[in-house]
C-alpha cells in the first residue's frame, strides 16, 4: 500500500535536488571551504561522532572551525550561536555536546546557509555541517556520508516503505563514506573508550582501572543503545540496561532506585541531564578512529592543503559501491 508513497517521495527527492542544481531553487555558498556530513538514512549511523571528530582535526591543523546544525530538539528560532553554557532545551543536545567537546564555533538554524554565514561573520575559516546532505540550499565542497555497518541501508526502500532519505545510487556522488563497525580498512570506522568522568565533579579514571565494579547502571537515550551496552561488556563491566527514546529530556525521577550501582552513560545523555543527581553518575568518553589518510585527503579535497600524491588508497574507492553489511564485528565501545 504505501510503494505508491515511496514512488511519490523519490519523484519529490530527484526532482528538489535537480532544482537545486539547476539553479531554479535558491542556494549559496558561505565563501570558505564547507564540509557536509550526512546519512541517507532515518535513525543513528554515528554521524555526531563523525563530524566532532573531523571538527577536532580541522581544529588541530590550526584552523577556526565552524560547526552549523540545525540543533534539532531544541526551542532555538533564527539563528543562534552555541557556547557550553548554552540550554540543550534551546539549541538541542547534539549542538550543545560538539560546543561542549571542542574548541570550534558552534551556530544552529534551521537556515543552514544563514547559519554558516552567521559563522563567517564570527571568524570561522572552514565550515562543518552537521546533517546537512539533503539541505542543498547550503552549497558544499566536501560530502561525507556515514552508515552503520550492521543496520546498512535497511530494506533498501526510500520513505515511508524503509529508511532511506535518497538511493543508495546516491553514494556514487559524494566525496567519502565511513561506515560505522565496518572492517574495510579504508571506510571503516571505529571507536576508543578513553575514559569515564563523573558528571558531579568533573573527576577523570581510567578504563582499565575505574574502580566502578563489575556490573554498573546504563542508561541510554540514543538511536543504537545496544552498541553502547556492547561498549561496556567488552570493558568487562556488565550494564544493567535503562533504554529510553532517543533525545529523552531526562529527569531526576529516570534516576530514582538506581543508587545501588554507578550509572554510567554516554556523553550526548550527560548535557541532558540534571545537575544533581541522586546516584552515582559517569560518562564514558569515547574517541572515532577514522581510516589511514582519511584526515589528509578530507584536507586535500577541502582545498585547505596542496594536492599531493596519496600515501595510501584513496578512501573515496569506498564510496562507489555499497559495502557488505554481513558478519562485521563491531569494535568494543562503539557507538
Amino acid at each position: 500500500m504505501l510503494l505508491p508513497l515511496e514512488w511519490l517521495f523519490a519523484a519529490l527527492t530527484a526532482f528538489r535536488r535537480m532544482a537545486f542544481d539547476k539553479g531554479w531553487f535558491a542556494s549559496g555558498h558561505p565563501g570558505v571551504p564547507v564540509i557536509v556530513v550526512g546519512n541517507l538514512t532515518v535513525g543513528g549511523t554515528g554521524k555526531t561522532p563523525v563530524v566532532l571528530g573531523i571538527t577536532q582535526s580541522l581544529v588541530a591543523t590550526g584552523y577556526r572551525v565552524a560547526v552549523v546544525s540545525r540543533g534539532y530538539g531544541g526551542s532555538a528560532r533564527g539563528v543562534v550561536q552555541v557556547t557550553a553554557q548554552s540550554d540543550y532545551r534551546e539549541v538541542g543536545d547534539e549542538a550543545l555536546l560538539i560546543a561542549k567537546s571542542s574548541d570550534a564555533l558552534v551556530v544552529v538554524g534551521r537556515d543552514r546557509l544563514a547559519a554558516a554565514r552567521r559563522a563567517v561573520e564570527l571568524g570561522a575559516q572552514v565550515i562543518v555541517a552537521d546533517d546537512g546532505l539533503q539541505h542543498y540550499a547550503l552549497q558544499r565542497d566536501v560530502e561525507v556520508v556515514t552508515s552503520d555497518a550492521v543496520l546498512g541501508f535497511g530494506n533498501g526502500h526510500l520513505l515511508p516503505v524503509g529508511p532511506l532519505r535518497e538511493p543508495p545510487s546516491r553514494l556514487a556522488t559524494v566525496d567519502f563514506f565511513l561506515q560505522r563497525g565496518g572492517q574495510d580498512p579504508h571506510s571503516g570506522t571505529s571507536y576508543v573508550a578513553t575514559h569515564f568522568r563523573r558528571l558531579s565533579d568533573g573527576e577523570i579514571r581510567n578504563v582499565a582501572d575505574s574502580g566502578l565494579g563489575s556490573s554498573v547502571h546504563a542508561v541510554a537515550a540514543i538511536a543504537q543503545p545496544q552498541r553502547f551496552f556492547d561498549g561496556l561488556r567488552a570493558l568487562g563491566i556488565e550494564p544493567v540496561e535503562h533504554r529510553f527514546v532517543d533525545h529523552r529530556v531526562f529527569t531526576v525521577g529516570d534516576f530514582e532506585g538506581l543508587q545501588n550501582l554507578p550509572v554510567v552513560m554516554t556523553a550526548k545523555d550527560a548535557v541532558k541531564c540534571p545537575t544533581t543527581l541522586p546516584c552515582d553518575a559517569w560518562v564514558l568518553e569515547m574517541e572515532i578512529r577514522f581510516p589511514d589518510n582519511f584526515v589528509q585527503q578530507l584536507l586535500r579535497r577541502a582545498g585547505l592543503v596542496q594536492e599531493a600524491p596519496s600515501s595510501g588508497p584513496d578512501v573515496t574507492d569506498a564510496a562507489h559501491e555499497r559495502p557488505d553489511h554481513e558478519d562485521h564485528q563491531l569494535s568494543g565501545g562503539a557507538l
